[in-house]
């Protein structure tokens, strides 16, 4: 009977979730593996996670590299603790796209959307990263990537946004098609594909600024701020900008040298990191201590 009782107690012990941060430790970062770490932290406590995580085969020197096919299982524990920590309004931003090996694209991008959405994951958005400063290149089937894809997930349809945020400059291809206005211009013109939505040009005239499309057109950066792969800090600027408010959290469970959380105190939001490797998580202290 004492060691039945013994074994439901250690059954129920393990069937109740513990967090042991009461509330998310804010402005800090952690070495360790993220899916560990992320158990520690409360339900719902995080607006923001954006991150791009080891390429499938790549960063050896760094992280040791992970097989295509062994990727999306690798991935899926991970974001299933994302998926728990996110509030139910916050987005999931993943940076990362697909390598080639024997003359053709590997799919574990596309697996990882299609396990992504079995988790519960709502795949909300692709915006494309331009890298617009990127040297040119040849290959005998290819030419030389030039861009990157970055993931938007939800947990609900219904999240935070603030496009105004992120308004851009008009251009100056406005001056002329402003100029001369047709009849169809000046009134709400239905989509051609019956989608609900609608434009009335006639509403931009005068506009300084406007919404920008999902084609991001950063430069990379040339110093590699003693990691192997960073990303500029004008692009997790644009989307904690996007998808957060001050005073926010946000989340990169990969965050290397700190590039996205010095982006987020920059803008007055709260920020965590978390790398598996010491020796980076100190490159990301020193940078935000310089800042």
């Amino acid at each position: 009977m004492k060691k039945q009782k013994t074994a439901s107690r250690k059954k129920h012990r393990n069937n109740i979730k513990v967090a042991l941060f009461a509330n998310p430790p804010i402005n800090s970062i952690i070495a360790g593996d993220c899916e560990a770490v992320l158990k520690q932290f409360p339900e719902n406590s995080i607006d923001l996670i954006i991150t791009s995580p080891p390429y499938s085969d790549k960063r050896k020197n760094t992280y040791g590299g992970i097989h295509p096919d062994k990727y999306v299982d690798w991935f899926l524990p991970k974001s299933e603790q994302f998926y728990r920590v996110l509030k139910p309004n916050g987005t999931f931003i993943l940076n990362i796209k697909n390598g080639a090996s024997d003359g053709e694209k590997h799919i574990y991008i596309l697996n990882l959307i299609l396990r992504l959405r079995q988790q519960g994951w709502i795949w909300t958005e692709e915006f494309i990263w331009h890298k617009k400063n990127s040297f040119p290149g040849k290959w005998p089937n290819r030419f030389r990537d030039a861009w990157e894809p970055c993931f938007q997930f939800n947990k609900q349809k219904q999240f935070k946004m603030f496009q105004n945020n992120v308004m851009e400059p008009i251009g100056d291809w406005s001056k002329s098609r402003f100029k001369y206005l047709t009849l169809e211009d000046k009134r709400r013109t239905e989509s051609t594909v019956k989608s609900g939505f609608g434009r009335n040009v006639s509403n931009w005239v005068s506009r300084k600024m406007v919404y920008p499309t999902n084609v991001l057109h950063l430069a990379t950066e040339s110093a590699n701020k003693d990691h192997s792969a960073v990303f500029p800090i004008s692009l997790p600027t644009w989307f904690i900008k996007l998808f957060t408010q001050k005073g926010d959290v946000v989340l990169d469970p990969f965050v290397g040298s700190g590039t996205s959380a010095l982006a987020a105190k920059k803008l007055e939001r709260n920020y965590i990191g978390i790398d598996i490797l010491n020796r980076y998580c100190l490159v990301a202290k020193r940078r935000l201590l310089a800042k």
